[in-house]
């Protein structure tokens, strides 16, 4: 009986410890911690000091612009519904009279407009434009169909982006592989009747061709077009004449040609060139998976590997715009593996350079090439340790301005580099991340999306001969809770197999000596992404950093990990063997973590959890069905379950796969999904649900019927990081409160 006593006794103080720890710190919502807007899309007009860009506020999105001198924000559009419309592909004009932009979602593979409110009338997409002293937007046109495309139809993953002409008088854009052209006065002149209810469908393409066409691009004096001409196993550049009418094709072959840049004066286009496909491409519509290839098909010269003669696989040319004729300025070495995995790249005509991106030793650079010479070495603008991420270019194309990890692997700063080679400086540091610039005309200062540790994303503007950032909006909400907020520690751990890795660590504030917290994991989607030691630059990653701070407020310890796969620390890590399908040897890097959080002397070892979206789903799934004994719940929001299409248990996917070790899952899980996902099958967790349901392992179940991946509606965002909180608390800290750490 003495012993009994005890132990309620200690159960009781223990309980009372928790809540009174866990309550030490003013705790905060979580519509607090989510309650600043996001923004994004940030451009600069050329000509004019004016910068604009898209806001998102719990899930109302509109268009804000700001101008010299005082760079005061205002609001050009006044869409007032969280109806999950997107916003995206902003564009202003030379002179920053004129914005436009895309309001609705792409299709899916189907050819549908995402519809996640589930209006029985369906939803468009289309192209807006606004006047900046007007401020009253107004629909240009309609570029989806309104209806799915026949078995026939292959529009394929089409470029969205409106192209305003240099003088903003018109807007070109494509629809169904073609690209149509509307002048963006053509709103206010009902006598066009290009905008009237029903009257879309009436309009026709500017340029009709066969094939898929897109991406087109202004010349710089506005008379001509150049674009991409898709078909199927080669691609042409084709400049459309806008006085004559005509159609020219820039020395068309055999081969893939693509990104289309004007040098300054119109006179020339510069475009990449690849190799067409070989046979067992085309057979296979597309590049064939070696590994799965009938073992007598053909291994000599040409039959898997397109090759020019001289055995180099890219290529440089520039053209002339009129008659066609061009020359190759430019190939790649032969024995130079660097660009031996190149797939697609993007072109900048830079004065009397071309300004390219390619990862070469190791890390993603932006190099530069002087026209003209055919074995010339590239030149690194943005030397480092560190990869380059987004850039923006000066009006006259002479500065290159840039965001980079160098000298701080877990951040973003700006620097600025000469487009003809030079040294390149370092405008901002310290603890604040900077990405995206869009440089002003003037080029005193550049603009770009600035964040921290405690800050939102929000757009700052930045001399250009360095210093500080100057938020100009947005003004955070009262309710937001910026100094509740924890700074995260970076923390480098190690795999068993000796891969060393980067994780941010977001521990309580009131902690005491002794005391032990159940803990939760966070693995970031792609895998091709990077969780920073601050706010991130893409939308669900920021609220993501949010939500590891309202549970780090709660009293969780969190740890975001940044494992094997992803990108911001070389090549050799994004490319590390046997990762995703080839083995999952990115699950290391997640149990390592889990492991760390266990060897903590402030973590509960019993009460650990984990979640994540998309390949963060993944990971959650993979840690629950392989170590439910270290992993105590999870919650997998559209993640993947089965790899490849094989149910082979020898196949490498398979093995690679959480489906693989079902019968080792035990704690329980919360999945959530949209059905109308674009990016992993509703499929993967209609499958899991057999499986678990089968095994009698507890599930918790949110379907969002006509929603995509990443939630259009915050109202979608609000039900799922509730239900994750409710659950963790069932789960985690509740249990944890209930059986104290002996």
């Amino acid at each position: 009986m003495r012993n009994h006593r005890l132990f309620r006794f200690s159960w009781i103080v223990s309980l009372a410890f928790v809540v009174v720890a866990l309550s030490a710190e003013k705790p905060f919502t979580i519509e607090q911690v989510l309650s600043a807007p996001f923004l994004y899309d940030l451009v600069s007009a050329r000509k004019a000091n004016r910068i604009a860009w898209i806001e998102i506020k719990q899930g109302v999105r509109n268009v804000y612009t700001a101008a010299a001198p005082d760079f005061k924000p205002v609001r050009l559009t006044d869409f007032n519904q969280d109806d999950g419309t997107d916003l995206r592909n902003l564009s202003i004009s030379n002179d920053g009279s004129v914005v436009v932009f895309v309001r609705g979602s792409d299709p899916n593979r189907e050819g549908w407009i995402a519809n996640p409110t589930s209006n029985p009338k369906g939803t468009e997409r289309a192209v807006w434009a606004v006047r900046v002293w007007e401020r009253k937007p107004f629909k240009l046109a309609r570029t989806d169909s309104g209806r799915a495309p026949t078995p026939d139809e292959h529009f394929g993953a089409e470029d969205s982006s409106p192209q305003l002409s240099p003088d903003g008088r018109f807007v070109l854009f494509v629809k169904e592989g073609q690209i149509h052209e509307i002048p963006v006065a053509a709103a206010t002149q009902e006598k066009r009747g290009l905008v009237e209810a029903g009257r879309d469908a009436e309009m026709q393409p500017l340029i009709k061709a066969r094939g898929r066409n897109g991406s087109p691009r202004w010349s710089p004096d506005g008379k001509k077009i150049a674009f991409v001409s898709y078909r199927k196993d080669h691609s042409f550049i084709g400049v459309y004449d806008h006085e004559a009418g005509t159609i020219t094709y820039l020395e068309p072959s055999v081969d893939r040609d693509a990104s289309p840049t004007w040098s300054p004066d119109s006179r020339k286009v510069a475009f990449v060139r690849q190799p067409g496909f070989t046979f067992s491409e085309i057979v296979s519509e597309g590049v064939p998976d070696v590994r799965e290839r009938p073992r007598n098909w053909p291994t000599g010269p040409g039959w898997m590997q397109a090759k020019f003669e001289e055995g180099h696989t890219l290529e440089f040319w520039t053209a002339d715009p009129t008659t066609g004729k061009g020359e190759r300025f430019w190939r790649n070495p032969v024995n130079d593996p660097s660009y031996s995995s190149v797939r697609s790249m993007s072109l900048r005509w830079a004065g009397n350079n071309i300004v390219f991106p390619l990862e070469r030793n190791n890390w993603r650079h932006y190099y530069s090439i002087p026209i003209g010479t055919l074995d010339a070495t590239p030149v690194d603008l943005t030397p480092g340790e560190g990869e380059t991420e987004s850039v923006g270019f000066s009006a006259d194309g002479k500065y290159l301005y840039y965001s980079a990890n160098v000298n701080d692997i877990d951040r973003r700063h700006l620097w600025k580099t000469p487009t003809a080679g030079g040294v390149a400086v370092q405008l901002t540091n310290g603890d604040g991340i900077e990405t995206y610039p869009a440089v002003l005309a003037t080029e005193e200062k550049a603009a770009v999306l600035y964040a921290g540790s405690k800050q939102p994303t929000s757009v700052a503007l930045v001399p250009a001969v360095g210093g500080n950032a100057s938020i100009i909006s947005p003004d955070l909400p009262r309710e937001f809770p910026g100094e509740a907020l924890v700074v995260p520690e970076e923390v480098i751990l190690t795999a068993k197999d000796g891969l060393k890795f980067h994780c941010q660590l977001f521990v309580p504030k009131d902690i005491r000596p002794g005391e032990r917290r159940p803990a939760i994991v966070f693995t970031h989607g792609g895998p091709g992404r990077q969780m920073l030691l601050g706010y991130h630059y893409m939308y669900f990653y920021n609220m993501a950093y949010g939500m590891n701070e309202y549970f780090a407020n709660k009293g969780y310890v969190v740890i975001s990990v940044n494992y094997r796969s992803g990108i911001g620390y070389g090549r050799e890590f994004r490319m590390a063997a046997n990762t995703e399908a080839q083995g999952s040897s990115e699950y290391q890097d997640l149990y390592a973590a889990g492991k760390y959080l266990q060897s903590r002397s402030d973590v509960d070892p019993r009460q650990i959890g984990l979640y994540g979206l998309s390949y963060g789903g993944l990971m959650t799934a993979m840690g629950l069905s392989r170590n439910s004994d270290l992993f105590a719940a999870g919650v997998d929001i559209a993640g993947v379950h089965l790899l490849g299409r094989s149910l082979d248990t020898g196949n490498v996917a398979f093995k690679a796969s959480a489906v693989a070790t079902i019968d080792k899952w035990t704690s329980p899980v919360l999945l959530i999904q949209g059905d109308d996902d674009r990016n992993v099958d509703f499929s993967q967790t209609v499958g899991l649900v057999q499986l678990l349901r089968a095994r009698k392992v507890h599930y918790e179940l949110i379907v969002f019927p006509d929603e995509v991946h990443e939630f259009l509606m915050f109202k979608s965002w609000l039900i799922t990081f509730k239900a994750a909180d409710d659950f963790f608390d069932r789960f985690l800290l509740k249990k944890q409160a209930a059986t104290p750490v002996p």
